[in-house]
């Protein structure tokens, strides 16, 4: 059986996106019950010279959005990157997902075969677009949904693998 792009990308950025979204959730019950402000949440890091969760979020959903646009060869939505709360990451998430749902899939594939410009810092680099998909931006995007996780973990919110793992497609008990 062959995989397409289109099957290896999109439904995994959604997947853990959506399992993102719950961590938030609970990491939002978490601050009602200990009577922590979710902006301290939202500002908390691992260490002083690591991104806060807010960017860690921000990155992640900037990574599913770009590359599954450039890919397609359209143009990604722009988000402000101003999220200081969990409600406001949580929406985040949700027009990234909107977004990667409407996406056509033929398009994507398509980028496979292209070569894809992409900015890593000051600099533009650039990639065939199946080794960018798979070499650069999946693992890009997955660092920062372990760092958002981790920096829950940490502040004791208490979430586990089925957490971050999300609704796994087909995945049933053996009889």
């Amino acid at each position: 059986m062959t995989l397409s792009l289109s099957e290896i990308s999109v439904p995994v950025f959604v997947r853990t996106l959506e399992a993102l979204s719950g961590v938030l959730d609970k990491a939002a019950g978490h601050c009602a019950a200990k009577k922590i402000d979710p902006a301290v949440m939202a500002a908390t890091r691992l260490i002083p010279d690591m991104f806060a969760l807010s960017r860690q979020v921000q990155i992640a959903c900037d990574f599913a959005k770009n590359a599954t646009a450039r890919l397609a060869g359209v143009e990604a939505p722009r988000f402000e990157d101003d999220e200081t709360t969990l409600d406001q990451l949580k929406a985040r998430i949700a027009k990234t997902v909107d977004f990667l749902r409407n996406v056509d899939a033929a398009a994507i594939d398509a980028g496979g075969s292209r070569q894809i410009v992409f900015p890593v810092g000051p600099n533009k680099m650039q990639m065939g677009g199946t080794n960018y998909l798979v070499h650069f931006a999946m693992p890009n995007f997955h660092f920062h949904i372990v760092a958002a996780y981790a920096i829950l973990r940490a502040a004791g919110v208490e979430i586990g693998k089925r957490d971050f793992m999300g609704a796994v497609p087909d995945f049933l008990p053996a009889a």
